[in-house]
């Protein structure tokens, strides 16, 4: 009995496209193509020639009715293939046997026969069931730490999408408050614009009415000495009887005396008043209602259970927000920082505490571990269950202390080239504490609260203009 003749894919591939010939022609090299890709191939060459041994080729190319019986027989019978399923992928595709067999250094399922063929010399053997559980428990065991990783992947792109949603409620909530604040700063010109134009026009009416006075006392002196002269020049026109008889009339009207008109005073606008460093004087009125803070708190880092004001100044505890998670956030220490840091020089800043019952404020450097437990060096003043004290950690230094009264202001004085950092009550100028160690970090100002609407406010400081 003839043994059937296998083939390949390959055998029926197409030179130019890899894939199964669709109606094939044939060269006079012997070389087969699609007749399509044949065709794409000559397009854009002048010589028509075989793209495989170049050479040259007659216009007229016929078809391979053969191969193209071939391919389509082959084509069918991988579809067979494909349909039966488990039956036909259970024999060898050389040998048409059963894989029994897998071979553990080519790490393929292999037929009897081809354990005894050249292909597979001195190689070791398991049977199939075996090798399927043992690699089956290997990959079990690989997975493992690929869906962790899954999971690892799943949780930040969670992340992602909770601050992507985040940004965006912070982006118009930020817009929402600029407007705000410069909707205020129009006010405030327009207003000082209106006040402007108001002295400028009282100015121009008073002085106006004035000039207005003046030019009609003029013209009526204009018309009396206008008149005299007339009435005198009349009679001197008069015969000599009629002249003498009014002579000493006319000898009044002739000497008349009006004082000399003087001119209008100060009639011109002040233009130096209205115009004069106009930009400079509104904005050293603007000192008024501008304010300036020190410390501006740093939202991004707020621990979950805080709620800062629009003005980023102040901080009280609330109720947990769902935020992203984000590197600058504390998640366990309840803490929240400003957003500018200190390395250096003298910096001060006053924060009302008020009627807090439980507070911590002082400063920490910028390597204070902000996830989990980690902590930190932290120097600063606390006051909780009625007590007062100031810590410095991790060295361990705390320090109770006793005051006289309780304030409701705490200034923090840091000097960062001298390594003291001092508190102090600015409502009756009285010193508190002073912590002395030596930094080298950038140390930043942090605020801790533990009571429900009852904030912690950074106080502004006061605003000078100067001019040298």
């Amino acid at each position: 009995m003839a043994s059937k003749v296998s083939f390949s894919e390959e055998d029926f591939s197409c030179p130019v496209c890899h894939d199964i010939f669709k109606d094939p022609v044939l060269l006079s090299c012997s070389h087969s193509f699609c007749k399509d890709c044949l065709q794409e191939w000559w397009r854009e060459k002048e010589i028509k020639e075989c793209p495989i041994c170049k050479k040259r080729q007659s216009i007229d190319i016929p078809l391979n009715l053969a191969l193209k019986n071939l391919c389509e027989t082959f084509a069918q019978e991988r579809q067979q293939r494909a349909s039966t399923g488990s039956e036909v992928a259970d024999l060898c595709g050389l040998h048409t046997e059963k894989l029994k067999l897998f071979c553990l250094e080519c790490h393929e399922a292999v037929c009897v026969v081809c354990r005894d063929s050249k292909k597979h010399p001195n190689h070791r053997f398991s049977p199939i069931d075996e090798a399927a559980v043992d690699h089956k428990e290997k990959v079990q065991k690989s997975l493992k730490p690929l869906r962790e990783k899954l999971e690892v992947f799943n949780e930040v792109k969670t992340n992602c999408d909770q601050t992507a949603e985040h940004l965006k409620v912070q982006a118009q909530h930020t817009e929402t408050q600029m407007k705000d604040q410069f909707k205020k700063m129009h006010q405030f010109l327009q207003e000082e614009e209106e006040a402007s134009l108001t002295a400028l026009r009282r100015e121009e009416q008073q002085k106006s009415h004035r000039m207005k006075e003046k030019i009609e006392g003029l013209n009526r002196d204009i018309s009396t000495v206008s008149n005299n002269i007339r009435a005198t020049e009349e009679q001197l026109k008069a015969e000599h009887v009629s002249f003498l008889k009014n002579y000493k009339t006319t000898m009044e009207r002739v000497q008349l005396m009006l004082p000399d008109p003087q001119p209008a005073s100060g009639p011109l606008i002040d233009v130096v008043k209205h115009l004069g460093n106009l930009t400079f004087r509104v904005w050293n009125k603007m000192k008024d209602i501008i304010a300036y803070n020190p410390v501006i708190l740093d939202p991004n880092t707020a621990h979950p259970l805080y709620t800062l004001s629009d003005d980023l100044t102040s901080v009280r505890g609330g109720e947990r927000q769902l935020l992203p998670v984000n590197p600058e956030r504390f998640d366990i220490h309840r803490l929240v920082v400003g957003s500018e840091g200190f390395s250096s020089g003298t910096h001060s800043w006053d924060v009302e505490v008020g009627d807090n019952t439980c507070w911590q404020l002082g400063v920490l450097p910028d390597s204070y571990q902000r996830k989990g437990d980690g902590g930190g060096q932290d120097n600063g003043l606390q006051f909780s269950k009625c007590k007062y004290a100031a810590y410095s950690t991790p060295l361990g230094s705390v320090t109770g202390l006793s005051l006289k009264q309780t304030p409701q202001r705490i200034r923090v004085q840091l000097d960062w080239n001298r390594g003291k950092l001092s508190f102090s009550n600015p409502d009756t100028n009285t010193h508190i504490h002073t912590i002395t160690h030596t930094f080298t970090e950038t140390l930043y100002p942090y605020i801790l609260t533990g009571q429900l609407n009852s904030p912690i406010r950074m106080l502004p400081g006061k605003v000078s203009v100067t001019v040298e």
